[in-house]
């Protein structure tokens, strides 16, 4: 059973930067398309970003677009959210996901099928 688990997440100032991990067990992750959610406190879960599996297709939030990268490391079967310009409507528990279906890089959390539990992120003004 594959399992993921994040990390990286904390307390920044606005302008700040973090690096979030999303670490997969077993060897068939490198194969999922990865993604990015987070859920601002009393708001619903949205999309942050996505990643292919061979890592060379990538979506991006509006909202994220210019501030945040998404990349994974297949040898390391590791998925990275880079977050700079840190802004405090980022604060948000940050959830990693895997879809594990064929086809193409989508963004809406009902296409991913396993979650980690989530990291927190906390942006100070």
């Amino acid at each position: 059973q594959v399992q993921l688990v994040e990390s990286g997440g904390g307390l920044v100032q606005a302008g700040g930067r973090l690096r979030l991990s999303c670490a997969a067990s077993g060897r068939t992750a490198s194969s999922y398309k990865m993604g990015w959610f987070r859920q601002p406190p009393g708001k619903e879960r949205e999309f942050v970003a996505a990643i292919s599996g061979n890592g060379g297709i990538t979506h991006y939030a509006d909202s994220v677009k210019g501030r945040f990268t998404i990349s994974r490391d297949n040898a390391k079967n590791t998925v990275y959210l880079q977050m700079n310009s840190l802004k405090p409507e980022d604060t948000a528990r940050y959830y990693c996901a895997a879809d594990r279906t064929l086809g193409p890089v989508l963004s809406g959390p009902q296409y991913f099928d396993l979650w980690g539990q989530g990291t927190l992120v906390t942006v100070s003004s």
